[in-house]
């Protein structure tokens, strides 16, 4: 077997465990709220981040080199958190994921201002048809809009914005700082959000928080795996497969089907997706590849990020 087909392998296994994790966030969205789902998912992941670290001991590992750009990722990340989770709380799995998988087409505009890239004409004109995409899925005046769709989108941005930022200073900032910094600011702003919200969780639903965890951890290390073996090209278009696992998963737990619309403007998205994927894999095409270079899905602070993982075991 090629180096190629099991990075695709290993990708698809690790995406269909992330889409798993999903579904048991919106089981439990469905009797706590956000806030509480988040703060008991970042504490199950902590025992994963201290065994990783516990060789790092000297204490100016915990100090960022760049602050100020540090402080935002933390922002979007916990942002992208709580969009997120709200969304697959309150909206059919497969339209959460339409909105999420426009990340890749944010990255593109955003790598303009935020890393001073250049967007040509191929790449923009997806941009242009993977946002009608997220027209098609809206359908603004034909269907009543709520905070669920307000919160996928936002988490699109966050998670894109996020991403750029690791891009930017990712090369001189401590993983120790990337990975734990947003984990921590979720612990603590969850734990002040709580009060008032809190209902006790039962054994069962305790355990389903674990095995978040665990799924979690066990799809960061596919992708890695999947990384470590295969081209980037190869391996990020497997993040669409997670559409699949949401019709699939959406019908037989929550008896969601999605409907044409929803599966049209995904369908727009992810072709446009694939076409900047496509694009800037040709290096004599582009020298710019912000999409590629990002190995992360969309980054929740919840577990550490992907990408930070596979640089911390270079």
């Amino acid at each position: 077997m090629s180096a190629n087909a099991k990075g695709a392998i290993f990708a698809l296994l690790g995406f269909a465990l992330f889409s798993a994790h999903d579904v048991a966030v919106k089981y439990l969205g469905g009797q706590y709220s956000t806030f509480q789902i988040i703060f008991f998912s970042v504490l199950f992941s902590f025992p994963m981040v201290f065994l990783m670290h516990l060789r790092e001991r000297n204490a100016d590992n915990l100090f960022p080199k760049h602050p100020w750009w540090s402080l935002l990722r933390v922002v979007a990340t916990v942002v992208t958190g709580i969009s997120a989770f709200y969304a697959f709380s309150v909206l059919p799995l497969a339209q959460t994921y339409a909105f999420l998988f426009g990340m890749p087409l944010l990255i593109t505009v955003l790598s303009v201002p935020m890393l001073g890239e250049r967007v040509g004409i191929h790449r923009g004109s997806a941009v242009i048809v993977g946002m009608i995409g997220v027209l098609v899925v809206l359908r603004p005046g034909y269907v009543e809009l709520g905070l669920g769709h307000a919160a996928g989108l936002t988490a699109a941005v966050g998670a894109a914005i996020s991403s750029l930022i690791v891009r930017k200073i990712g090369n001189e900032e401590r993983s120790t700082v990337l990975m734990i910094y947003p984990m921590f600011a979720n612990l603590l702003l969850m734990a002040a959000l709580l009060p008032g919200r809190y209902v006790p969780m039962a054994l069962f639903d305790l355990g389903t928080v674990a095995t978040m965890a665990i799924l979690a951890s066990l799809a960061s290390l596919c992708i890695i795996l999947a990384y470590k073996n295969g081209e980037a090209s190869v391996v990020a278009p497997m993040h669409y497969s997670q559409m699949i696992w949401a019709i699939i998963y959406g019908y037989f737990f929550f008896a969601e089907l999605p409907d044409r619309f929803t599966l049209i403007g995904a369908c727009i998205i992810i072709s446009s997706g694939l076409y900047v994927v496509f694009r800037e894999s040709r290096v004599t095409v582009s020298e710019n590849t912000p999409v590629l270079r990002n190995k992360s899905r969309a980054e929740t602070g919840t577990t550490p990020r992907i990408s930070t993982l596979i640089n911390s075991t270079d």
